[in-house]
């Protein structure tokens, strides 16, 4: 099976999506608490083959890379989910496998992925499962707007990235944690006065 590659480590089809959201997601059961299942544990947002449908859905109306189909359907949940590369790479690398998209030749290093014939029978066979995941999704945005926090969720997780990435480096030694721990410690105290 061909494979996506990101950064230093191949992804595999096992790994599940990144959930963000105020009080652990949008996408919850009636009666059973934010984000969570019947049993109290996390649900995904997108159970078995959903996530190949949306990606499919999303390529069908244009061509993207791994990084547009991200960020399109953040955009589509007004901040509120977006799938992790561990799980869309894998996912597209599916799509190719199953005949149901291609690799398009596209300028530097990013392959984009277009809908082949047999993708567009796919999704004309699932149309009714496509829509009602696609309204779920614009739904999932609505109900961010309304809440807005998009634009903080997005703050905070960019700044746990670049915490993991600057302090997995071989030289972040004791001098860095602390200017970091400052720097942090600055912010929330600036907010703290708003």
């Amino acid at each position: 099976m061909r494979g996506f590659h990101f950064g230093r480590h191949r992804c595999g089809p096992d790994m599940h999506a990144m959930r963000r959201g105020p009080f652990g997601g949008f996408d919850r059961e009636e009666g059973h608490g934010p984000g969570r299942g019947p049993r109290g544990g996390r649900r995904r947002m997108f159970d078995g083959g959903e996530l190949r449908l949306v990606l499919l859905k999303l390529i069908e109306e244009q061509p993207r890379h791994g990084y547009d189909l991200i960020k399109e359907i953040e955009s589509r949940t007004g901040g509120a989910y977006a799938p992790s590369p561990g799980v869309v790479y894998p996912t597209m690398t599916l799509l190719i496998d199953m005949d149901l998209a291609e690799e398009q030749a596209s300028e530097g290093a990013r392959k984009l992925l277009s809908i082949t014939d047999a993708g567009r029978t796919h999704l004309a066979e699932n149309a009714v499962q496509v829509d009602e995941i696609m309204a779920r999704l614009s739904a999932l945005g609505k109900m961010s707007e309304r809440t807005d926090a998009a634009p903080v969720r997005r703050a905070m997780h960019n700044l746990k990235v670049v915490l993991q990435e600057r302090l997995s480096h071989e030289n972040a030694n004791r001098d860095l944690q602390l200017e970091i721990a400052r720097l942090i410690d600055e912010a929330a105290s600036k907010i703290e006065r708003l």
